[in-house]
């Protein structure tokens, strides 16, 4: 039986397989049966700052700053207070959960502004999460603020929110950085113990019969891997935080993909949402098959085999790819009989 033991922010796993935040961590219930079916970790679902700010009554005057100029933007944000549990709900549920499973409970956190994040990260703490996840989806429309003011502004969140804690942190991600690799040396710079790569950018859609910007939300596919893995692929070696890959894992190739780039573990989301908890045991199956046929006899054999690391050169290595790719595409005229 190959062993799938492996480390990540610095907690012991059992296996590389992570429940990463949905639904189904939000309850006692199904966190449990997460356990059963094989996951070696869970991360909570991610409270929002915004629920904190509506719940000290401050949320109408935090979203009045340029109301006067568009004042109809004031209408898409979401009523937060049925989201999830709110504040006091999640530090109780961090408490159940504790309580509950033997895994590793891992909280989330999505917030925008430094005070915001800082204060309820201790209460996180001191509800006896093992690790917080600080879920960073700040989307700009500003054009005077620059791609470094950006990344600015999340390293010294970061720094300031681990000179508060002792637990370790994770930093989730987007892909649009210009360098990934400097910010995400910075980020380790500034204390974090791990990076999730990446978040998804949830796109809303346009109503032409409304003339209305809806939700759109659609789960991930394995076609989303590449991206992830190739991003891992860079980082490993290049950065000393422990790295996640998130969205696109859905099977038990995938998770020995996101092992071989160089992740510490994989995360599902989509996957359990669409098949339940018991699928985590066929993705199990799946690993430990697949490592026997190919002699491996330990996760650890294979973290970072196909990184960019075993390259002299990755970005000569880059470019002959991209050319290979474009040549190997055959075009064929639809019209034409094969």
């Amino acid at each position: 039986m190959p062993d799938l033991t492996t480390q990540y922010l610095g907690l012991t796993l059992k296996s590389p397989l992570v429940a990463s935040a949905s639904p189904l961590t939000g309850e006692v219930g199904s966190l449990c049966a997460l356990e059963d079916a094989g996951a070696a970790a869970v991360v909570l679902p991610s409270l929002f700052e915004e629920q904190l700010r509506l719940e000290s009554l401050d949320l109408d005057r935090w979203l009045s700053h340029g109301s006067d100029s568009f004042a109809e933007a004031l209408g898409y944000f979401p009523e937060m207070e049925s989201y999830n549990l709110g504040s006091d709900g999640y530090l109780g549920l961090i408490e159940r959960a504790k309580n509950s499973v033997s895994v590793p409970v891992i909280a989330s956190l999505n917030g925008v502004t430094r005070g915001g994040w800082i204060r309820f990260a201790r209460s996180i703490e001191r509800a006896g999460a093992d690790a917080l996840e600080l879920n960073v989806y700040d989307v700009q429309t500003d054009p005077t603020r620059t791609a470094g003011d950006v990344e600015s502004a999340t390293i010294d969140l970061v720094r300031e929110i681990k000179s508060s804690l002792r637990i370790p942190v994770a930093v989730k991600i987007g892909p649009f950085y210009s360098s990934l690799p400097a910010f995400a040396r910075e980020l380790q710079l500034a204390g974090a113990n791990g990076l999730v790569v990446f978040n998804r950018f949830y796109q809303p859609d346009f109503d032409l019969e409304e003339l209305e910007v809806t939700p759109h939300l659609r789960l991930s596919t394995s076609g989303e891997l590449p991206l992830r893995l190739h991003a891992v692929a860079v980082l490993f070696g290049q950065v000393r935080t422990d790295l996640a890959v998130t969205g696109g894992v859905h099977t038990g190739r995938d998770v020995l993909k996101s092992m071989m780039a160089g992740a510490n573990v994989a995360m599902l989301t989509s996957a359990l949402l669409e098949r339940g908890p018991v699928y985590l045991k066929t993705v199990h199956e799946e690993i430990v098959t697949w490592m026997e046929e190919h002699d491996y006899h330990s996760v650890r054999e294979m973290q970072g085999s196909m990184s960019f690391r075993s390259v002299a050169d990755p970005a000569a290595f880059e470019r002959a790819n991209y050319m290979k790719m474009l040549r190997s595409y055959a075009w064929r005229d639809a019209t034409t009989p094969p």
